[in-house]
């Protein structure tokens, strides 16, 4: 029989240098942005029980932790602030004051770490009293309304020093006018990353306990895309794209793997996809039962890389890039 084996594709499997030599996907620390948690005061490093590993931090330690993460490699940020209830309204106003807690972040990161690439959120779910992320109007989440706070938000953004604005809310039309107002006002060197197709998802569950952002009523599922759907990401990804995103995501990553693999094909800008916070905690949890080895973190952010994705959002990166160095 062996006669007959032409091929054999073991001889490239033979040892660790061919493996290398023929390996068609590579992890980078260029690859990842790390979602940070922000909260008020001082000297807070709180840890959020359903993300192992993950923590609030106030402003002084934030920089700190951006330091060490900066020194492993990782030069590309995703801050979300924690906002008290005190100081949310059902507009979400404190999300474009400009001396709030996140213009403070944003201004401070960029005078502290020039260099430093930050990814900052546009949304009003950490904002408002509603814990939706548009304006609520008898039970119905607006959409024209909600763009007109969005575009506040993302001005007091842009002029607080953000690199690229990204749009987190899913409602219809926000990328162009997003992109039209940051022209008009002189912030053509400001990206936009589109959550394009952001799932209404049940891994999110870990983030809203860090942010305490969970909607006080209903669900997202009038404006969040229904998990079942693929050919709507088609759609979603072309009106984002011809509204001038520069970045277009999906969300959650590991479930949507066929749909990261389906913008990719079809669209000629960088994909991202946000290895989101239920995600994280399935593997911490398993990895801590020691039901799995943690060799499964690298495994499935290859996954997501090798599915499309040229960038990736993760609470792993910092575990990533150590294991990397």
């Amino acid at each position: 029989m062996q006669e007959f084996l032409q091929r054999r594709p073991r001889r490239n499997r033979k040892n660790e240098v061919i493996r290398n030599l023929t390996q068609e996907t590579w992890l980078s620390k260029n690859d990842l942005i790390f979602p940070l948690f922000v909260c008020e005061g001082e000297n807070q490093k709180i840890s959020i029980p359903s993300m192992p590993g993950i923590f609030r931090y106030s402003l002084d330690l934030l920089l700190a932790e951006i330091e060490t993460c900066v020194k492993l490699g990782i030069k590309a940020f995703a801050p979300f602030p924690q906002i008290p209830e005190n100081k949310k309204d059902t507009t979400g106003s404190q999300s474009y004051n400009p001396e709030g807690l996140y213009p403070k972040v944003i201004r401070t990161i960029k005078q502290n770490f020039p260099d430093v690439m930050l990814f900052t959120d546009v949304a009003l779910d950490p904002y408002s009293s509603d814990g939706h992320d548009g304006i609520v109007r008898n039970g119905e989440i607006l959409n024209d309304e909600t763009l007109e706070v969005l575009v506040k938000m993302a001005l007091v953004q842009a002029q607080a020093g953000s690199d690229c604005i990204a749009p987190s809310d899913m409602m219809d039309g926000r990328v162009g006018y997003l992109r039209k107002v940051l022209d008009q006002n002189g912030f053509t060197n400001v990206s936009i990353l589109a959550y394009t197709a952001k799932y209404a998802s049940a891994f999110y569950g870990p983030f809203r306990d860090a942010l305490e952002s969970a909607p006080k009523f209903g669900d997202k599922k009038t404006y969040q895309m229904n998990p079942a759907n693929v050919r709507e990401a088609l759609l979603e990804a072309e009106l984002d794209v011809a509204e001038g995103a520069d970045i277009i995501m999906v969300k959650p990553a590991l479930a949507y793997l066929d749909v990261i693999r389906l913008l990719k094909d079809n669209f000629p800008v960088p994909i991202a996809a946000y290895n989101v916070s239920g995600e994280y905690a399935m593997l911490k949890a398993s990895i801590e039962k020691g039901w799995l080895n943690e060799k499964v973190i690298l495994e499935s952010l290859l996954s997501i890389k090798r599915a499309g994705a040229d960038i990736i959002l993760t609470y792993f990166a910092k575990e990533v890039a150590e294991k990397i160095s």
